[in-house]
């Protein structure tokens, strides 16, 4: 019994844990942008910014753990769900998804070097280089 326990404890310690999702823009981005306005823009629902910007959404890889949490905090979906939109998009010719990237690095790398620009990232990685527009 003990080994189990310590077995468990051992699994849950080297499982990834999140501070939580930002969402994150350009220093240069003064709009303000609500989570109805994030989903509208990662949805491909409405591709400028409050303020008339084009937006241009960026994800993190699929594989990544904190894709998950965005898509089911922010965006309200599950990953088998958004698959199946964007299939959907794509087909009729209505859209496409948004760009992956595979790393936060990557991800505060392109949105600190373009204003348009819309992406999310662990909490604890956001920097000066870009901007934390919404927590979740």
């Amino acid at each position: 019994m003990k080994k189990l326990l310590c077995s468990i404890l051992l699994s849950l310690l080297s499982m990834p844990l999140f501070a939580g999702v930002v969402v994150i823009v350009n220093p240069s981005n003064a709009d303000a942008i609500d989570q109805k306005s994030i989903e509208n823009i990662f949805l491909g629902k409405t591709k400028t910014f409050p303020g008339g910007a084009q937006a241009v959404p960026v994800n993190l890889d699929s594989a990544m753990p904190l894709r998950e949490t965005f898509d089911t905090k922010v965006l309200g979906k599950s990953s088998s769900q958004l698959k199946s939109y964007w299939s959907q998009k794509v087909f009729t010719g209505k859209g496409t998804p948004p760009k992956e990237v595979s790393s936060g690095a990557e991800m505060i790398k392109l949105v600190a070097s373009n204003p348009n620009i819309i992406g999310y990232i662990d909490s604890s990685e956001a920097n000066d280089s870009v901007k934390v527009i919404a927590e979740f």
